[in-house]
């Protein structure tokens, strides 16, 4: 039988010469790719955070990043992106080249905002990889202290006393405080009226006795408390917090499903080299068990959440499933 030729030029080219010429080729990508990620990181890498300066996640973000740059022997500096339920910063990732020098921190409401929102212009599963979680957070059931109220069952008794009367604030549409309300009115079977506050701090009209409760975020929460402004009824978690060592859990007063972890952690574009990838997971979890990082998250109600690329990305999508469920039910839509 006759070999096929590949005319190439004016000399032919059978096939196994080509097939040899394909191995030398992607053999050579392989080691260009291997070099390029060793010498990654070589300039400063940038993390966006989609919330505001001074918020707990912008904190535990800086908090990490510093870390993560010492351990990469390059700068990783923050630059806050809010705006749209992380919808701002996620655009800015996209618009950045595929290299991981461009990263975010995306944190729990992302995972809801596909279920609430009309039009959501990226896809968690498709447009991003996970780098790792960063950290579980977790809020408190507060009321006005003027309430005298001493029990999550007190609180509910009284909304029950006065359906569709009473009102709770959160800090606005699909936030983990709604989230976790909305999860709160379906298992006691009551009704209350939601007031968002999207543009300003609403634990202020909720200490004046303008609404009856709220779920707050623990860093929020305890300056009242410590006040004597605010009673904290209990902690959305599976375990008493070292921070509010007093206050008992949901599922001790009851509650078991209103144990919701808060979460963030950190992406990056699609494409990304899966050796940088890993090299940034390194990273990352060299700064979440610095002793140090751990002790802050613990001041801010929040701990050390370190992990794989892969069980993050697990995480990402059970919320995904879990979230649109739960709005779904609540009837929570932004058109």
């Amino acid at each position: 039988m006759q070999k096929k030729l590949v005319q190439h030029g004016n000399r032919p080219l059978d096939g196994w010469v080509l097939k040899r010429l394909a191995m030398l080729a992607a053999g050579l990508l392989v080691c260009a790719s291997g070099a390029w990620a060793q010498t990654f990181p070589s300039k400063p890498i940038k993390l966006l955070v989609p919330t505001p300066v001074g918020t707990p996640i912008d904190i535990i973000s800086r908090l990490v990043a510093s870390k993560m740059g010492e351990d990469l022997k390059q700068t990783v500096f923050v630059e806050n992106k809010p705006g749209a339920t992380g919808t701002v910063g996620a655009l800015a990732v996209l618009q950045a080249p595929a290299d991981g020098y461009t990263l975010m921190t995306m944190f729990m409401p992302m995972t809801v905002a596909p279920a609430i929102y009309a039009k959501v212009p990226y896809d968690l599963k498709k447009d991003f990889t996970a780098i790792g979680q960063t950290a579980w957070s977790y809020n408190a059931l507060v009321v006005p202290a003027a309430l005298n109220l001493t029990s999550t069952k007190d609180l509910v008794a009284l909304l029950k006393s006065k359906p569709g009367e009473l009102s709770y604030a959160t800090g606005g549409n699909g936030t983990p405080a709604h989230l976790i309300a909305a999860l709160f009115a379906a298992q006691t079977q009551t009704d209350a009226i939601h007031v968002p506050y999207p543009a300003s701090p609403p634990v202020v009209n909720l200490m004046a006795g303008l609404h009856v409760y709220m779920f707050l975020a623990v860093p929020s929460a305890i300056p009242g408390i410590q006040g004597g402004k605010l009673k904290a009824l209990a902690v959305a978690s599976e375990r008493r917090l070292p921070t509010l060592p007093d206050v008992p859990t949901v599922a001790e007063q009851g509650f078991p499903g209103l144990a919701v972890r808060d979460w963030q952690g950190i992406l990056v574009k699609n494409g990304t080299p899966g050796e940088v990838i890993a090299r940034l997971n390194i990273a990352l979890s060299r700064a979440l068990a610095n002793e140090q990082v751990k002790e802050t998250m613990v001041k801010l109600g929040a701990e050390a959440a370190p992990g794989s690329s892969a069980e993050f990305s697990a995480l990402i999508h059970s919320e995904l499933i879990r979230w649109a469920e739960v709005a779904r039910a609540a009837k929570i839509r932004i058109d």
